[in-house]
């Protein structure tokens, strides 16, 4: 089995390949090839040569949810190829997909204004765009659902972890009306390996110990590792510390962390965790 990541913000060592704000994943198993996440433009599919991942043969698309920095390059790939995976989403992935940052103008990442406004985050198709490519859809409902002998989708994640809190300027438009958007369209793949489960996350907004927390209990299987995005841009240094603290009581061999993870929990992951390392655009995993 074999997970390569496409594209990331961070380049790492491989200076020939395109880098983004965003995410984008490549698994390959002898029974099925999955597409996951897009990232942000499309640009994932420029480092598909160099990394020797034939797109024709995507089997599955799955997208994490409905942002733009994982959905952006969807249009793109189904435009180009002549494909047609099954696509697995949450049922609630079109429902909440009017997505929109609140920002007030302090904070600089790539989904913040400037000004005090709110800006559109989420996606740029609808779901008759995917029906006109003859993609069949499969709605996510059920808290864990078996893709292939060995993979498996996850969502509904319980809030054991109370720090692992919403960010309250991530929101969605209902209306008129904006609310804290509740990420309920959030799923997450697992690969079933011989060393046990390999998590693999888009962004991690329900909480990286809530989903890891859920998955273990809902398979009662050894968490093997944790892979992508753990949205800790915007957390401060207490919450990283708890997070590394309770990732280490769960005696996880592996964390290659990813696209939202951001520079100060980064380092700090770096300094306290011996199986840490930046998973980086290009990077490839052999299990």
């Amino acid at each position: 089995m074999k997970i390569t990541t496409i594209i990331e913000n961070s380049l790492g060592d491989k200076n020939e390949l395109y880098n983004e704000h965003g995410l984008s994943f490549f698994i390959e198993t002898p029974k099925c090839n999955i597409l996951f996440d897009t990232g942000k433009t499309g640009d994932f599919i420029e480092n598909t040569k160099d990394l020797h991942v034939d797109l024709n043969k995507v089997d599955y698309l799955v997208l994490s949810h409905a942002h733009y920095d994982h959905c952006g390059g969807v249009r793109r790939f189904l435009d180009t190829f002549n494909v047609h995976p099954e696509m697995y989403i949450s049922e609630k992935f079109f429902v909440n997909s009017d997505k929109y940052h609140y920002s007030d103008g302090n904070q600089k990442l790539d989904f913040t204004s400037s000004d005090s406004e709110y800006r559109y985050i989420g996606i740029d198709f609808d779901e008759s765009f995917i029906r006109d490519k003859k993609i069949d859809i499969n709605y996510v409902n059920n808290d864990m659902v078996k893709l292939s002998d060995n993979v498996y989708v996850f969502t509904n994640f319980e809030k054991k972890y109370d720090f692992e809190i919403s960010n309250p300027n991530m929101k969605i438009k209902q209306g008129e009306e904006y609310i804290i958007d509740p990420f309920d369209d959030e799923i997450v793949l697992a690969v079933d390996t011989k060393k046990g489960l390999l998590v693999l996350l888009g962004c991690s907004h329900p909480g990286i110990l809530n989903i890891v927390d859920t998955i273990a209990k809902r398979t009662g299987k050894n968490i093997y590792g944790v892979i992508g995005g753990t949205h800790l841009v915007e957390a401060n240094e207490q919450r990283i510390s708890k997070t590394i603290e309770c990732l280490k009581e769960m005696n996880i061999n592996i964390i290659g962390v990813s696209h939202c993870t951001g520079e100060n929990a980064t380092k700090m992951f770096e300094q306290n965790c011996e199986n840490f390392f930046v998973n980086c655009t290009g990077t490839v995993l052999e299990v």
